[in-house]
């Protein structure tokens, strides 16, 4: 917007930028709170080349290789960056799934280049917008009404070749089987574009794009949390925080929850989306999350670990059908000091523990938390053979309460909303208000989705909405 030449001003409910992807530094340990996987470098270099700049400009980036571990139940597989080295992989998993791996992420290949140009770019107010003669031509290859799972299954008949593959759209917020193939493009993200690791962390990502506000002229006010939205006309006329300040505004853009702005922020005679619509809403996980500094270094493990040494049916079934907390968790572990050293003090190690949860649970509280953290301990302890007991010299946690607190987050949700067929495109909610001439909406839960790349996107979908209606 500030690009655009629009007076453009930021408040911030926190007292630095990143929101969701801010950072925590206690005891000289240094932890990103949110995301942590750095996929898809090719919607980072778009946005930065809108200004003039580079991703280089800011941070370096390194590739990680292996890009990362999965732990099963009868040991554990790295998997390389080098695509050579991972048809190996699949073809010692199962005989023939090199070669289909090849014809697989072909497919993946075209919905990355096709489906994000022609699908994820749009701003999902029209079925209009999706009149385009090679998407109208490739609709079928883009496998937008077949489920990942059975795509999957066509492919690779190793259950662990199926989670290895299917792993990705537990976090865009449904059953494998809910999710449209569409988004093995995620896969391709994984397998050909990489995993990689920026310098400093994911919130030299933050830093980045703050700076880069700064330069033009971006104005931040922060410690604003936000208590209503005027309006007059059937337009926002005035943003308001809880110290009384006011701010008058031409456009209004949200980038926090959806549901919030619509539901605390605005009066019910202008709020497009009932609570019963919400409530019907398919939402992507919650998360609990322990940040964990140790004493010690430790041996033979991976920046990134993936902990699918349990059933992984059972645990998607408690997040997104019996919506309970879970018996036997998968979990996801991140230790950015084997890449990064200054991420911990000399000698030592960070942690980052994550379980996926089913959004809107209730009992989060320390004993919970506490149980869940003793069974994580237990169970990377006896996989990587590490003693961390008696090392932990620093733990926090964030679960669902802290989702809604922190973030004003439905349901405590971490991703947005569900990437099924039903929650895609014009099925999302709108980007821009039908109610509220000059409100639009941002982020995980409207398009095109969760995660950081989506997220960006949406920023520059929403930003040329308002260009294109207020000049």
């Amino acid at each position: 917007m500030a690009k655009a030449g629009w007076e453009t001003t930021v408040l911030e409910k926190h007292d630095s930028p990143g929101g969701r992807a801010r950072q925590l530094i206690a005891d000289g340990f240094t932890f990103d709170m949110g995301p942590s996987w750095y996929w898809m470098p090719d919607v980072f270099e778009r946005f930065f080349a809108q200004f003039g700049k580079k991703v280089s400009d800011y941070y370096p980036l390194q590739r990680l290789d292996p890009s990362y571990r999965v732990y099963w139940q009868e040991g554990f597989s790295d998997v390389p960056a080098g695509y050579g080295e991972l048809k190996k992989l699949f073809e010692t998993m199962e005989p023939g799934a090199g070669e289909k791996l090849d014809r697989f992420l072909a497919e993946a290949d075209y919905k990355y280049r096709v489906g994000i140009q022609k699908l994820v770019f749009k701003p999902g107010l029209s079925l209009f917008e999706f009149l385009d003669w090679e998407l109208m031509r490739g609709i079928f290859k883009l496998d937008v009404f077949n489920s990942i799972s059975s795509h999957v299954k066509k492919y690779f008949k190793d259950p662990r070749l199926q989670q290895l593959v299917e792993f990705p759209v537990l976090f865009l917020g449904a059953l494998p089987e809910h999710t449209p193939a569409l988004y093995s493009l995620m896969n391709y993200a994984d397998m050909k574009g990489g995993t990689w690791y920026p310098e400093g962390g994911m919130y030299s990502i933050v830093k980045a794009m703050y700076t880069l506000a700064l330069e033009l002229g971006v104005q931040f006010h922060f410690s604003k949390n936000v208590k209503q939205i005027t309006i007059h006309n059937n337009a926002a006329k005035t943003v308001i925080s809880d110290d009384g300040s006011r701010y008058e505004a031409d456009v209004v853009i949200g980038g926090a929850d959806y549901h919030f702005i619509e539901q605390e922020l605005l009066p019910a005679t202008h709020r497009v989306y009932s609570p019963e619509y919400w409530s019907n809403r398919e939402m992507a996980p919650s998360c609990l999350i322990f940040y964990v500094g140790l004493n010690k270094k430790l041996k033979n493990v991976l920046h990134h670990s993936l902990f699918f040494d349990v059933p992984f049916q059972a645990h998607a079934d408690e997040i997104y059908k019996s919506r309970r907390w879970p018996t036997h968790p998968l979990f996801y572990v991140s230790i950015t000091s084997i890449t990064d050293a200054h991420s911990a003090p000399t000698g030592c190690e960070n942690l980052f523990f994550l379980v996926p949860l089913s959004a809107g649970l209730t009992g989060d509280t320390e004993e919970v938390r506490e149980e869940y953290f003793n069974i994580l301990i237990r169970r990377f302890e006896e996989r990587t053979g590490e003693k961390l007991t008696d090392a932990i010299i620093f733990k926090k946690s964030f679960a669902v309460s802290d989702f809604v607190e922190q973030y004003n987050s439905f349901k405590g949700n971490a991703y947005g909303l569900a990437n099924t067929l039903k929650q895609t495109a014009i099925l999302k909610p709108s980007c821009r208000s039908r109610k509220v001439k000059n409100l639009f909406f941002t982020g995980q839960l409207t398009v095109p989705g969760p995660g950081v790349p989506p997220s960006l996107i949406s920023g520059e979908v929403v930003a040329k909405q308002v260009v294109k209606h207020f000049g």
